[in-house]
């Protein structure tokens, strides 16, 4: 029996998203995993070269694997009004959410191996009613009552190369991050990081850093107490519980190649500490995996774009990454059932 497709929703339509889906298929068609995208047909129509000629409408993920190498899949859930590329608005945004929900459903039943999210904008949807800070807090909500092993997420995390980061707070003010580090997030996000690196990447022994939040991780209180008396002690907290971590490290000298030889993954503590490095080593490529869900999910690691939307100018890199990981991943998980 053929194996199910992965399930790519398609993202803010009116950003690049139906455009690199386009770009992606192209590439892929012959070779990887196949996927379906649940969204809009003419969204996708529209963003193609080649029109609706290289799409088919299909009913079932059975379907879409038979078609995926003559023609991109797609699970047609129309919006119902037109699209202007590059110019948002929240009338699109119950459909996003739903063809998130759609494809989310689809990997709990079993019937896609994995969701891979193209990207979306946060004003629109929260303009349509949306309460959740981004796709991350959105799956695991969609997610909490299936049953799962190890520890719970969600926990998002950035891959490039060799380096993996994982930001322990996320979408906050800068201002903020600081109030809201506790001893309890970080071994949190330690315990799923180093659990989910050991079942969804392959390592035997997972190796976690720990980034300090202040210049010199605080040069022992002189710049700031957080790693004395927060990040030190949950580095404690999860050796104490069987996980290889760190102390907190001056963020300034953990990036380097051979600092990333040292560890797996590094716990950041804020946002951007995570995320402008794995964007300077592959700013095209890099991907969003999120960690402790009961499915596999992944997305391209940047935004809609709408500055370039609808000019045929959008690199499909990042998620083509996104899409061979989460099947890589999916692939792991059933070899070790």
């Amino acid at each position: 029996m053929a194996l199910p497709p992965l399930a790519l929703s398609l993202g803010d339509p009116a950003g690049i998203g139906p455009e690199i889906i386009v770009k992606a298929w192209l590439a892929l068609r012959g070779r990887g995993a196949p996927f379906m995208v649940i969204g809009d047909h003419e969204s996708l129509a529209s963003a193609s070269p080649h029109g609706s000629s290289i799409l088919a409408r299909v009913g079932s993920p059975q379907e879409a694997c038979s078609k995926f190498a003559d023609a991109l899949p797609v699970y047609d859930m129309p919006l119902g009004v037109a699209v202007v590329a590059g110019h948002p608005s929240s009338a699109y945004g119950g459909a996003v959410i739903s063809w998130i929900e759609t494809a989310v459903g689809l990997a709990l039943s079993g019937d896609a191996q994995a969701v891979v999210t193209a990207p979306i904008a946060k004003a629109p949807l929260y303009e349509a009613g949306f309460r959740f800070p981004g796709h991350t807090e959105f799956l695991g909500e969609l997610t909490a009552q299936a049953p799962m092993k190890g520890p719970r997420g969600p926990v998002m995390m950035l891959t490039a190369g060799d380096l993996r980061t994982v930001p322990v707070t996320i979408h906050e003010p800068y201002a903020m991050a600081p109030s809201l580090l506790t001893r309890d997030l970080i071994v949190h996000a330690g315990e799923v990081t180093a659990a989910a690196l050991e079942r969804d990447f392959g390592l035997k022994r997972a190796r976690l850093a720990l980034a300090g939040l202040n210049p010199h991780a605080g040069e022992r209180g002189a710049i700031g107490r957080e790693e004395i008396d927060v990040i030190a002690p949950a580095a404690a907290m999860l050796r104490a519980r069987g996980v290889d971590c760190s102390d907190p490290k001056p963020a300034d000298t953990l990036f380097h190649p051979q600092a990333r030889a040292t560890y797996d993954a590094v716990l950041c503590m804020y946002h951007d500490q995570a995320l402008i490095p794995v964007k300077m080593l592959d700013f095209w490529g890099g991907v969003n995996v999120t960690l402790g869900l009961p499915i596999v999910r992944t997305s391209p690691d940047h935004g809609v774009g709408y500055d370039i939307a609808g000019r045929g100018l959008a690199r499909p890199d990042s998620l083509i990454a996104a899409l061979n990981l989460a099947g890589d991943i999916a692939a792991r998980h059933r070899a070790n059932r």
